[in-house]
């Protein structure tokens, strides 16, 4: 895989262009300092008719759905760590004291890790109370739900979402900031910790639980650290506070939903972007 993508990386050179999915308004900064070749930013492709590996049913879907509907405006935390992202037991249960011990509310996609030593995509649990703390399900059953794979762009466009725990893969950054939701950072494998840090350090619109923390993308860990439920309960309480620095993040979060909106409308920068790629395309064909 990274020969393939050094391989990559010295065939730019001899592109006309890239498309990024990307809004200007996002990353002004790096868009200027890359001119050669041209940049292309068309985003945020957002995947409304979400598919794939592990999707639900409709009647799946369609129960996470009404759970939502009979929660408070922007009362609940998502935690959901992407179609590659997943935890072994002693990590899932530190997650699960701290969402107990939190008392917010949540929706969280927990998902069975591939074969050690396999690349492989993660599966849902066929009985999920095997790695819950004993007696999880029953404590929280009033304020929270437990999944397999999430519906994201459904979960994160309904209103009772008002925070997202995520692992930064760039996807699910760009559909956080195109409803507003504000992210708490967990990043595990790729360039994850880069986009967190992005998030957090450079553009204000989230907050850290971890920016530094890595998982080996085969599942080799022999070490895995475990974030504590301390670290990760202090970090979901900050990201659905009402403080001061929350309503900063949210207010910019808000802002950045309406520039990622505009931006793929007539006369937005990226639907600009994608007219231009296309005279290109067009030009360099004739």
């Amino acid at each position: 895989m990274t020969t393939t993508f050094f391989d990559s990386i010295t065939r730019i050179k001899e592109t006309k262009g890239i498309m990024v999915n990307t809004f200007a308004e996002l990353e002004p900064l790096p868009l200027q300092s890359l001119s050669v070749p041209r940049i292309y930013p068309v985003g945020p492709v957002v995947n409304f008719k979400e598919g794939g590996h592990g999707r639900n049913s409709p009647s799946e879907t369609e129960s996470i759905i009404k759970w939502l509907d009979d929660q408070p405006e922007s009362s609940v935390v998502f935690l959901c760590f992407g179609s590659m992202g997943s935890f072994e037991i002693e990590q899932i249960r530190e997650i699960a004291i701290a969402l107990e011990c939190s008392g917010h509310r949540f929706l969280w996609s927990l998902r069975r890790p591939p074969t050690k030593g396999q690349i492989g995509l993660p599966s849902n649990y066929e009985n999920v109370e095997e790695v819950l703390p004993e007696g999880f399900i029953e404590r929280t059953n009033e304020v929270g739900k437990v999944i397999g794979w999430a519906p994201q762009v459904a979960v994160l466009s309904h209103p009772a979402v008002g925070g997202f725990v995520s692992h930064c893969g760039w996807n699910s950054v760009l559909e956080s900031l195109y409803f507003g939701v504000p992210i708490a950072t967990w990043p595990l494998h790729a360039e994850q910790q880069m986009n967190a840090f992005e998030l957090v350090k450079e553009l204000g619109l989230g907050m850290e639980i971890r920016m530094d923390y890595f998982k080996d993308f085969h599942g080799n860990d022999e070490n895995v650290e475990i974030v504590g439920a301390k670290e990760i309960e202090s970090g979901i309480r900050k990201l659905m506070a009402n403080g001061d620095e929350n309503e900063i993040i949210r207010r910019k979060a808000n802002e950045m939903k309406e520039k990622s909106n505009a931006a793929m409308k007539e006369g937005g920068s990226s639907y600009a972007s994608l007219g231009l790629l296309i005279e290109d395309i067009i030009s360099n064909v004739s």
